[in-house]
């Protein structure tokens, strides 16, 4: 990158935003981590402040607590059971975050998305288990009821005064979509003969659009109505829920779920997109081409599975279009398109049984397995595309990686790639586990961990020196370039996800997802965060903010544009 002399970038300071330098166009279009625009423009005497201020490692901890490194501070903008409105709660486990603005001009009001993956049945539905020789025989339909109203995601408007978030009660726009909202399907051909699913579930990551709506992405649908699996022969075979068995009050097809989905926030439609494909989809990162063609990068988050590309031939469109899905050996990107995949004829009917039953088709084609690819972000200043590989304890590698992709000639479009390692886990890098990613203004990576709560802080485990799980910051410019460096700590039992950025990139909205998962007993929780009171561990959104949030977003990119 050129250098700018410190007089022509001070000059230049004054004729521009400060998110207009820091923001390429793809990022502040539809980039994943944030849609950048003006809040203010640092004086010099702020730059030093900022400057001078350390970035300072966290140790691991073990404490029930979300701790933070320093410089940084937390406020809680919404936790579960919260009234967004006179008729809607907040869901349960909340888990991806995005946030739009509804005045560009205005970085300090507007709707948040957060997803809600799961639940925990000792709090939402008041079943245990553990109670039962036989749990299915005594879970009700009212129990199953709470449990679909309670996944999804939530529409709440939002607004910063005096420095804190909090939510607009019964503004118009705030709503639920659940388990039972209807949803259309982005096709032409019925899925299991219908032309909409009831509901959305298993909300993992999610992504945003040029457009300006949110995109959800259905992971573990396979624990709420079980799924179907065919033989050598092509015959099919449903095998129930091993978890949830939502299928034994409500009969709705396991392929109606594991898509992509599309949600207004004007109005709260949905529909899902199925020429994405349909598996354990953790994200879905979208970049808009010159001619408005969309590209969309999707990880199917199951040990040995697949790295998958969109590719639209329309502008603006998730339908029209090839899906290809990745052969990391070769550098290659493999068409799922089953008028040309004589391979896939040979076991599929049409494109739609391509879609729906996309691993397999993947793995005809030749596709890498892969080892639990999750969260996928478009780094801004270089292109390239960062890929969290959290685990594949079977091939023992317990502490995942990042990879990376360079696009030939950095075209999102292109048919080949090189792929390397960017970061691994482990004891070298002090971190484990990688999931979900996010770049900020400048260019920085934070990234948070995903070591399942049965496995933290055990003896026997791989995991304990990590202790709880993490928000860790990787570093562009300065002295730490390169480091992996811890800045908060979750509570006990609790991953910390879907980070993302205001637009004016002084907040870091972040997931507190199931605080006290491994409790047993609802009188003796091994979490009660967030300490309201009630001695009853809820997940929450959280805003983080202070001076190494303005540091990182702000500071470092300026560093380097002038001597």
């Amino acid at each position: 990158m050129k250098k700018m002399k410190r007089r022509d970038f001070v000059s230049f300071l004054g004729k521009a935003s400060l998110g207009m330098i820091v923001a390429p166009a793809f990022l502040s279009s539809c980039g994943n981590s944030t849609t950048p625009i003006l809040s203010k423009v640092l004086s010099i005497e702020e730059l030093k402040r900022l400057k001078a201020f350390p970035l300072e490692n966290l140790l691991p901890s073990d404490k029930d607590d979300l701790l933070l490194t320093k410089g940084l501070d937390y406020h809680t903008v919404i936790k579960w059971n919260e009234k967004i409105s006179d008729s809607d709660t907040f869901g349960f486990n909340n888990d991806f975050t995005c946030f739009i603005p509804l005045d560009k001009n205005n970085p300090k009001d507007g709707l948040l998305w957060v997803n809600h993956e799961y639940i925990n049945r000792l709090y939402v539905s008041d079943f245990n288990y553990r109670d039962f020789e036989n749990p299915k025989e005594h879970l009700t339909r009212a129990q199953v009821d709470k449990e679909m109203y309670n996944v999804g995601g939530s529409i709440v408007r939002i607004k910063e005064e005096n420095g804190v978030w909090k939510v607009v009660q019964n503004d118009p726009n705030n709503r639920r979509i659940t388990a039972k909202t209807p949803i259309q399907f982005n096709w032409d051909t019925p899925i299991k003969g219908k032309t909409e699913a009831i509901g959305t579930l298993a909300n993992c990551s999610g992504g945003i659009t040029p457009w300006n709506t949110f995109l959800t992405c259905e992971e573990n649908y396979d624990s709420f109505y079980g799924e179907t699996y065919y033989d050598e022969d092509n015959n099919s075979k449903k095998i129930p829920s091993h978890y949830y068995n939502w299928e034994d009050f409500y009969d709705h097809p396991t392929e109606h779920y594991g898509w992509v989905v599309e949600v207004n926030p004007k109005d709260g439609s949905a529909q899902k997109h199925i020429a994405l494909g349909r598996f354990a989809h953790e994200c879905c990162t979208l970049y808009e081409l010159e001619d408005k063609r969309v590209v969309a990068y999707t990880g199917d988050d199951k040990n040995n599975e697949h790295l998958y590309k969109f590719v639209g031939s329309k502008p603006g469109s998730l339908k029209e279009g090839t899906l290809y899905v990745a052969d990391t050996v070769n550098g290659a990107w493999l068409a799922l398109d089953w008028g040309n995949q004589p391979k896939l004829q040979q076991r599929f009917k049409n494109q739609t049984e391509v879609l729906i039953r996309a691993r397999e088709a993947a793995k005809i084609l030749g596709a890498t397995p892969l080892n639990r690819p999750e969260d996928i972000e478009i780094d801004p200043i270089s292109g390239n595309i960062f890929i969290s590989l959290t685990n594949n304890k079977p091939k023992h590698d317990f502490h995942g990686s990042i990879l990376k992709i360079e696009e030939t000639a950095g075209k999102f479009n292109a048919l080949t790639f090189k792929v390397s390692t960017y970061k691994a886990g482990g004891k070298e890098n002090g971190f484990s586990c990688p999931d979900n990613l996010a770049f900020d203004m400048a260019g920085n990576l934070w990234m948070t961990s995903d070591m399942s709560g049965n496995a933290m802080n055990r003896e026997d485990k791989p995991y304990m020196p990590y202790k709880n799980n993490s928000l860790f910051v990787i570093p562009r410019y300065g002295k730490d370039k390169g480091k992996v460096i811890r800045v908060a700590s979750a509570p006990k039992d609790a991953e910390l996800t879907g980070p993302w950025f205001s637009p004016d990139g002084n907040t870091l909205f972040l997931s507190v997802q199931h605080p006290g998962e491994q409790t047993v007993d609802v009188n003796n929780p091994t979490s009660t965060w967030p300490f309201d009171g009630d001695n009853i561990p809820k997940p929450a959104v959280v805003a983080i903010t202070g001076d190494l949030i303005e540091k990182m977003n702000h500071l470092n990119k300026i560093e380097v544009l002038h001597d």
